[in-house]
């Protein structure tokens, strides 16, 4: 070894035992020799002598990065050496006076891989202007045997992979050539190359498998560009179905020819020489081979092929006219039912390629009315196909039942695989929905007659989920109406008990499906008590699986809530079938009951809604409502007395706050009238749950949990006893307030909301003696103009910013509420006056800068509302120094500077509302303060942004004289020219 092996093997080398540092000296020296004129000399003289694998593979590595890099200088001499020692070293040709060829051919597949890919650079650059005859000089070379077949074969894949194929990103200059090297083929070698690959087959089918799949596979890729009639004659086609079909042919060398086949099928060529060529491969020959267990192994690949082959039967039957359409639809219909044997048995990868091809297919049935006989076979055969796809492997029926990883990440897999083979469903019912309802309903009898059978858990899933998915393409009338199959299916599902019902899936499966096709229930009200057992007994709420049980709470009350009224009847069925469910909330085993419940909101929002009708009988209703009001606030009365429960203070937390959650849902069936007028003992019941709630403040002021509850049930309480909420309202405000945290202040805001908007000036009261402290609070705390993410502002936000933003934003809209609801005045009274100047440039920073467009829009609005509020008369001033902060201050930063920034979008459309309000307070401020605020706005304003007197002019008319409309396409039309003239922005003063 000289230097240069030694230092290409330590550049090899991957053991790990040589040091850093010489494997950078050997990199380094490698460079150097690469770098030498006489670089293609050497690598073919290494290639004639060196025995090395690593040596072998660096030279011919470097003469193709030679070639690539500077074949435009290599002089003639050079090419041709490059040229003769390598077509040499392919055909087993001696170099020189030593016989080199047989070292490299003998080496393995990535040497031979690379001195293929030198090769095709050399016909890149070379063929067929300078090196015409490179493929003809190949063929005398091919009866040396398989070494040289094996490198001609190389060469055209590396052909292949290095220029023609279109599977690979090309360059334009690369498509040029490719397009020049395919020419010349075609016109000068295809033949040839055709009749090698002919003869190597027909000669080593029988001697070297090995060989034959080789050629078959640089076949199979240059199908698609070659003469058809090269491949596809008496010769060459009876060879490939002769390997595909004779007895004795290895499994390797059937699936190379089956891949040919499947290349002639797919080519691209006009849809009636098309079918004739569909037509002449007589591809009914293999259909044997779909069911014999025997060629298990090619199944996916003959999968492929007549998947490819009905697609392009299809394809021709949508291209070409009447006959060749009848010959397509007469092939179609003599493979289909192999490819549905495929879809059965072959691999995922297969089975997708098929559904799609199923799916043009139903979509072309479409066009043919009516179906024929074969057409609704092929129907009913593309229904059985999906009710066997989309069921579960059993291999994975516990982990998908307990839900671990294994099952989860099964589950996930099929609800994917599932989507295309349930559009595949709608679709075959649009087509044939007769043959669709029988089917349906012929599986769910077949799967409820073997109910008893405990072990067909994924064939029922099926066949509930076909029966689910199957309705999404029904309206609701449809439904309603129950006609034909739902009239049939629907009762035989309410009836049935399966015993594999514990199953989570099935019973999941089972209460969805219910629970779909339920407006059915609506007018055919004689099912009702078979759809409260499926939800209430051991298949729904009471079924062993807390997900199950879960889930049947909500449906239960998404189906109360459809059929309401037509429920009263079956409530006290109802409240004792739930009664364990209730008692989880009345009893004073927590620990136990509660960590394997629901939060118990969907149980008792349902069991509200149905007592909380004037249907039912007042005495009744009063019986039910305090039959659980009142063990619930018992509960909470004795978790609250600390010296009675051992308890511990985290376990009462949980407690109370499901109590709390269960008391707010039940109270969603109870309306204002009925609480307060028609029935005030309601009223009643609900005023003593909220005393006894509001304890909880008392005793837990600082959980912020239990505060968000409590404020919550207020809330309702607001709506369902209105005004009559009043009395409580001073206690439960002053509790809040209270331990109320400045960032704990944004529920607290939204009830004060909900109260402005519901009673408007009735609150004046309460709002005065609560707003010092509210503004109090939240000013100490978002003073930050970086909050506003304005100019300038912070650009990382952090969980504690998104807080405070989100109680600025909250707090802006309370004064907004504030402000609209003829309460503004409670920004003047004597407690309140010493917020009110921070109050006004928080409303003033926010209308020019917050990045929220709306936020803007509703500051500029607070503003005009207390111009209107507090300058009733022209020139009255109730607030001193508001009309000089409005002129000077507003007006000029909010209604001009604001608006000429850059930043501010007219195409935006909220922003263009913002305009339309920024104008809006303009025309009321001249209303209100008459020429000193137009004096005051020109002067000082349109003179700081350069306006050309005519234009400030104009403006003055139109403030005085236009309407809104007019006058808001006036100012954007001056607002645009300032900005055009000024050629920047102005910053915020």
């Amino acid at each position: 070894m000289d230097d240069l092996d030694k230092a290409i093997l330590i550049n090899f080398d991957e053991s790990g035992t040589i040091d850093d540092s010489l494997k950078k000296q050997a990199k380094t020296f490698c460079e150097q020799i690469k770098a030498k004129p006489s670089i293609c000399s050497m690598c073919i003289e290494k290639l004639c002598f060196s025995n090395l694998i690593q040596v072998q593979f660096w030279c011919l590595q470097t003469l193709h990065e030679a070639i690539v890099s500077r074949y435009s200088s290599m002089n003639p001499q050079e090419k041709q050496l490059i040229r003769h020692s390598v077509f040499s070293i392919v055909c087993l040709e001696g170099v020189g006076a030593n016989n080199s060829a047989t070292r490299v051919l003998e080496g393995p597949p990535f040497v031979k891989n690379k001195l293929a890919q030198v090769l095709v650079t050399l016909i890149y650059f070379e063929y067929p202007l300078i090196w015409s005859s490179v493929f003809l000089d190949f063929f005398p070379h091919l009866n040396k045997g398989k070494m040289v077949i094996d490198m001609f074969c190389r060469v055209l894949n590396a052909l292949d992979d290095e220029l023609i194929s279109l599977d690979y990103p090309r360059t334009p200059e690369d498509i040029s050539v490719a397009t020049r090297v395919k020419d010349a083929m075609r016109e000068q070698c295809v033949g040839q190359i055709v009749r090698a690959w002919y003869e190597i087959v027909s000669m080593y089918r029988n001697v070297d498998e090995e060989v034959c799949v080789g050629v078959l596979e640089s076949m199979r890729r240059f199908i698609s560009w070659i003469d058809i009639g090269l491949v596809v004659n008496d010769a060459f086609g009876a060879l490939l179905f002769d390997l595909v079909l004779a007895a004795g042919v290895g499994d390797r060398l059937r699936s190379a020819a089956i891949k040919c086949l499947t290349a002639v099928v797919s080519k691209r060529i006009e849809p009636r020489s098309k079918l004739a060529l569909l037509q002449s491969l007589q591809i009914s020959r293999l259909f044997r081979l779909v069911v014999d267990d025997a060629n298990a192994e090619l199944v996916s690949d003959i999968a492929v092929l007549l998947t490819g082959y009905a697609t392009e039967l299809l394809d021709c039957f949508k291209r070409i006219d009447s006959e060749g359409r009848g010959i397509s639809m007469e092939l179609l219909d003599e493979v289909l039912p192999s490819v549905f044997h495929l879809m059965k048995d072959s691999e995922l990868d297969a089975t997708f390629n098929v559904v799609q091809f199923l799916s043009s297919y139903v979509a072309t049935m479409k066009s043919i009315t009516p179906l024929g006989e074969k057409q609704l076979l092929h129907v009913g055969k593309i229904l059985e196909l999906i009710s066997v796809l989309i069921r579960y492997d059993p291999e994975y029926r516990s982990n998908i039942d307990m839900l671990d990883k294994i099952g989860k990440e099964e589950e996930d897999r099929m609800v994917d695989f599932r989507k295309d083979l349930f559009v595949l469903l709608r679709s075959v019912g649009r087509v044939a929905p007769g043959v669709t309802h029988l089917f349906i309903r012929n599986l769910l009898a077949n799967v409820i007659s073997t109910s008893s059978n405990s072990s067909n858990v994924e064939e029922v899933e099926a066949a509930l989920s076909l029966l689910y998915a199957f309705g999404e393409s029904l309206t609701d009338e449809a439904i309603r109406d129950g006609q034909g199959l739902l009239s049939e299916v629907v009762p035989m599902l309410l009836s049935t008990k399966f015993s594999c019902h514990p199953n989570r899936l099935v019973a999941l499966m089972y209460l969805e499906t219910v629970t779909r096709y339920v407006k059915f229930i609506q007018d055919n009200t004689q099912y009702i008590p078979m759809v409260l057992a499926a939800f209430l007994d051991d298949r729904g709420i009471h079924h062993p699986n807390i997900n199950v049980s879960r889930r049947a709470s909500y449906l239960f009350l998404r189906f109360v809530k459809l059929l309401r009224v037509k429920l009263v009847p079956f409530i006290e069925t109802i409240l004792q079938s739930l009664q364990d469910a209730v008692a989880q909330f009345t009893s004073m085993n927590y620990t136990t009951e509660l960590s394997r419940s629901e939060d118990g909101s969907h149980i008792f929002e349902a069991i509200g809604l149905l007592i909380g009708m004037e249907d039912v009988p007042p005495e009744k209703q009063c019986d039910y409502l305090s039959s659980l009001l009142i063990p619930l606030c018992q509960q909470v009365e004795v978790l609250l007395v600390n010296d009675k429960t051992n308890v511990e203070a985290n376990v009462k937390v949980a407690a109370i706050q499901h109590i709390i959650m269960a008391i707010n849902s039940l109270s969603k069936g109870f309306n204002e009238r009925l609480a307060t007028s028609s029935r005030p003992t309601i009223g009643l019941m609900f005023k003593q749950t909220l005393d006894v709630l509001l304890q909880v403040l008392v005793v837990f002021p600082k959980v912020g949990s239990l505060r968000s509850k409590v404020i919550s049930f207020i809330h309702r309480m607001v709506d369902t006893l209105g005004s009559s909420v009043f009395p409580y309202l001073p206690k439960a405000l002053g509790q809040l307030l209270a331990e109320s945290e400045p960032k704990e202040m944004v529920g607290f805001l939204l009830l004060l909301n909900q109260l402005m908007c519901k009673f408007n000036t009735s609150v004046h009261d309460i709002l005065e003696e609560s707003f010092p402290a509210v503004a109090g609070r939240v000013l100490s705390v978002i003073a930050g103009d970086a909050l506003l993410l304005g100019p300038g502002a912070v650009t990382a936000i952090t969980e504690e910013v998104r807080e405070l933003q989100e109680l600025q934003q909250t707090f802006l809209s309370f004064l907004h509420v504030v402000a609209t609801h003829n309460l503004s005045s409670v920004f003047l009274s004597p407690q309140s006056r010493e917020y009110l100047d921070q109050i006004m440039q928080l409303l003033l920073y926010s209308s020019c800068n917050h990045k929220d467009i709306l936020v803007r829009k509703a500051c500029v609005q607070i503003f005009i509302r207390l111009i209107k509020d507090w300058c009733g008369q022209p020139y009255e001033e109730k607030v001193p120094g508001f009309r000089n902060f409005m002129i000077q201050t507003f007006a000029i930063n909010c209604c001009l500077y604001s608006v000429l920034d850059r930043s501010f979008e007219f195409h935006d459309a909220n922003t263009h509302i913002l305009f339309g309000e920024i104008v809006l307070a303009q025309k009321v401020m001249f209303d209100k303060f008459g020429n000193e605020f137009l004096v005051h706005f020109v002067s000082k304003g349109f003179s700081s942004a350069h306006c050309p007197p005519h234009l400030a002019e104009q403006y003055g008319q139109k403030l005085q004289e236009a309407d809104i409309k007019e006058l808001k396409s006036f100012y954007k039309s001056l607002i645009e020219n300032l900005r055009i003239q000024q050629n920047g922005s102005l910053v915020f003063r």
